[in-house]
């Protein structure tokens, strides 16, 4: 099991410099959230992969800059739109694959997108054998608002594709939900590959892991006897800190709960993040 840090925590900051502060920081996993399509460009994976080279950092997954289209492009009706938007999955598993990742995070159709369920999950595994192809598998988010984020829609494709379903499980969004995160992880833990975590109270149900109720040593050990084999990683929002330093406590805090590795020392030094300028990209 591992432990890691998305880059979206650092939203707005962009993707190169997040990975830059999580690569000063020490920490070993992320997972990188792109957040326009201008990144995906040959030039600019060249830069993420220099970054990772440098402080030796791994990369479980990454989460398409199109999370908010996928209603639209994968989960409707017109099937132009579908094809367009397989394109760009290859494209994201060509780019997973050449960073060592084995997951592709999504967000999912909305509820009124396709019609059944028997129809979601044919689309869902069109973009698995896409991607499949590159050695990268699509997980299923289960976001607030979105389909996925009723308990009996998840249900529904475990019943309908069995192994072929699986699943990122995000514990403040299964808070947004109405359920506590137990009850998924519990249902569907041999469906679960990949997990975002973060702590909760009655003031945030999005906070830093620490800094809220969730006890995380009961949480590692559970999946640890469960053979979760995996990556946890930390993905909040910018108003659950005020300094980057923050994420870094937090990340260290999680990483003596489970006794894995921290890499806060030996860590190359580089006197300036490259700059991404989008003239110079091609």
């Amino acid at each position: 099991m591992n432990i890691g840090v998305s880059t979206a925590s650092f939203y707005p900051l962009e993707t190169e410099a997040a990975l830059e502060e999580l690569g000063k920081a020490g920490v070993k996993y992320t997972e990188i959230f792109f957040n326009a399509l201008s990144e995906l460009k040959p030039a600019f994976i060249d830069i993420l992969e220099d970054i990772l080279d440098n402080y030796g950092m791994k990369v479980t997954s990454v989460h398409p800059t199109m999370s908010l289209a996928e209603s639209f492009m994968i989960f409707s009706s017109y099937e132009r739109r579908y094809y367009e938007a397989e394109e760009q999955y290859r494209r994201y598993s060509e780019i997973a694959a050449r960073f060592g990742a084995k997951y592709i995070i999504m967000h999912g159709g909305k509820p009124n997108g396709l019609t059944t369920d028997e129809e979601y999950c044919e689309r869902y595994m069109r973009l698995k054998e896409a991607t499949r192809e590159n050695g990268v598998a699509v997980l299923q988010e289960n976001v607030v608002r979105y389909r996925a984020g009723d308990i009996e829609f998840l249900r529904s494709m475990r019943n309908i594709l069995g192994d072929e379903a699986e699943f990122c499980i995000d514990l403040k969004q299964a808070l947004r939900c109405g359920y506590d995160p137990y009850t998924l992880i519990n249902e569907f833990s041999d469906n679960i590959k990949h997990y975002h975590i973060s702590d909760h109270s009655t003031a945030s149900d999005c906070m830093l892991p620490g800094n809220g109720g969730f006890d995380f040593a009961e949480f590692f050990g559970i999946l640890k006897n469960g053979g979760f084999d995996g990556a946890a990683i930390i993905e909040v929002y910018n108003n659950a800190y005020k300094e980057y330093g923050e994420i870094f406590d937090s990340y260290r805090r999680l990483v003596s709960v489970t006794g894995l590795e921290c890499r806060i020392s030996n860590i190359k030094s580089r006197k300036t993040a490259p700059k991404y300028v989008e003239n110079n990209i091609k």
